[in-house]
């Protein structure tokens, strides 16, 4: 006698690279899974806490190559859930922030298939926090934008331009080959000495950082090599960081 499939899909958020934030619902999630469909952005050493005999199955982007459009996502989604039962789908970050997550459980939910989300610790905040930027902090900055830097037609969110006219942190994901646009929007509004960090690969073993001012940064960039995956931060909880204070203070010399 076979046993009935109870399809069921879980999407997951693997959180910003290091294994170690991966919340406990995420690991039980896995622990569960008989397949999972895992990003690029997703560690794979988290794929451990799946169980040996699940299928896993590699659907992310990396450098422009997408190994299958959304839409084949979609329905492998589904294909599996029906033929395997509980399907895993795990997303780098969070899976609600930029990620398409939304699409993924419309989809899904269409076929009448039960599914549940577990929130995933954002790059957008994590990544700066390690190296000890708060985006908020009392006397300096009141709230946070989170910004798309490439929209879904290529080119740079209009909300950038707002931003720049705030008082707040500004924090960019998938801005890297929008740098020189966000650059001149900041510039626009005489804010060239305004503090700026891009941190590629953070939270993992390849991390790089890169810090300096609005006017200075693209050439950091040139300098460091530093290229996507990162993520833009820009405000003055920049220099307020215990890790950066000493260069903002060195930079602030030389410019005497």
């Amino acid at each position: 006698m076979h046993k009935t499939i109870q399809p069921k899909v879980t999407l997951v958020g693997a959180g910003p690279g290091d294994p170690d934030l991966l919340t406990i619902k995420g690991a039980n999630a896995l622990a569960e899974a008989q397949v999972v469909l895992y990003d690029a952005l997703a560690n794979e050493e988290i794929l451990t806490y799946a169980p040996k005999k699940s299928i896993k199955i590699f659907v992310g982007k990396r450098k422009g190559c997408h190994a299958y459009s959304q839409d084949e996502i979609n329905q492998l989604i589904v294909d599996n859930a029906l033929t395997y039962g509980h399907v895993v789908r795990l997303k780098g970050g969070d899976p609600f922030i930029f990620g398409r997550g939304s699409e993924e459980i419309d989809f899904v939910e269409s076929f009448g298939i039960p599914t549940a989300v577990v929130p995933g610790i954002s790059s957008s905040v994590a990544v700066p926090a390690y190296q000890g930027i708060s985006l908020t902090k009392r006397g300096v900055s009141e709230s946070f934008w989170v910004i798309t830097g490439t929209t879904s037609d290529r080119k740079l969110s209009t909300d950038v331009a707002l931003a720049a006219q705030s008082s707040a942190t500004v924090v960019i994901l998938m801005g890297m080959s929008k740098l020189a646009q966000i650059v001149s929007l900041f510039q626009n509004e005489s804010k060239g000495t305004t503090p700026v960090a891009i941190i590629q690969n953070g939270t993992t073993p390849k991390e790089k950082i890169g810090v300096g001012t609005i006017d200075s940064i693209q050439d950091v960039v040139a300098e460091k090599k530093l290229s996507s995956p990162a993520i833009i931060v820009i405000g003055e909880v920049v220099r307020e960081s215990n890790k950066l204070k000493d260069f903002y203070h060195d930079y602030l010399i030389e410019k005497r």
